[in-house]
């Protein structure tokens, strides 16, 4: 960045951004852009189908009938259904909000944690969800899906603790990063069904390595960190960026920065 004296802005086309130099950045006085634009339906979308995933045993009912097996009668006992069930949201940003939209069809029960957030009557009522403490969240929710930033305060966010609060039956979904569970002790906890399953989209490291133990578990979904790439997501992404690169260009200031830069 020191050397780039001809940088005007640094435009990412995401939202998580841990890996960027971000002092660097405001030292230089370069603006960091992101892009939210295009992320949250596709992330949205990903956590309810991990959530339908994991409790109608999609992975195991599709391998079975590949492998000539018909598993009719010992799969059935242990599926779930989604409605019902309560449902608690770890961060009610956008990715928040987009998957409470998607839940209100579903006839759950919709709470959330969220410090830096207050939620009208109009907000509560049009998304259907109850702010909550995060050791009540952790304690009533039977599905715990994470959707906040990596950051000092957020990492391994759920470790030995929180999973001790959660229920044996619970499901732990994350499609935000890697970091913000501790994927060893959540590992220890589906491999010890000290929580039921888990349906994952992000991992530290990444990629996964193949020998890593996740993988040889039945009680997990796993997904290559896909949630926000859709096609549709990277064109949305796409004439964001651009458009936000023509206005600096054009003497603007860019949309979404991120403060201090």
């Amino acid at each position: 960045i020191q050397h780039a004296s001809k940088l005007k802005m640094v435009q990412h086309q995401g939202v998580g951004y841990e890996r960027i130099d971000v002092k660097a950045l405001a030292k230089a006085g370069v603006p960091l852009a992101l892009c939210p634009a295009g992320t949250a339906e596709g992330v949205g979308e990903h956590t309810v189908l991990l959530i339908l995933a994991v409790l109608k045993r999609l992975i195991a009912a599709h391998d079975s009938i590949v492998a000539g097996k018909w598993l009719m009668w010992q799969l059935r006992p242990s599926t779930r259904d989604l409605h019902g069930k309560t449902v608690g949201l770890i961060g009610f940003g956008r990715t928040g909000r987009a998957v409470a939209r998607r839940l209100k069809g579903f006839g759950v029960r919709l709470i959330a944690n969220d410090p830096y957030i207050t939620l009208t009557y109009q907000e509560r009522s049009e998304f259907g969800v109850t702010l909550v403490s995060q050791a009540t969240l952790l304690r009533e929710a039977d599905i715990v899906s994470l959707h906040v930033p990596l950051t000092e305060e957020t990492r391994h966010l759920i470790g030995r603790s929180a999973l001790e609060q959660m229920k044996p039956s619970a499901v732990l979904i994350n499609v935000s990063r890697g970091g913000v569970i501790d994927q060893d002790a959540v590992y220890e906890a589906l491999r010890d069904r000290r929580i039921m399953a888990a349906g994952l989209d992000v991992f530290s490291p990444e990629p996964l390595p193949p020998e890593h133990p996740l993988a040889r578990l039945d009680n997990v979904v796993l997904t290559p960190h896909i949630a926000a790439g859709t096609l549709d997501a990277f064109r949305t992404k796409m004439r964001f960026a651009l458009g936000n690169i023509a206005r600096v260009m054009g003497g603007g200031e860019p949309l979404e920065r991120v403060p201090g830069t």
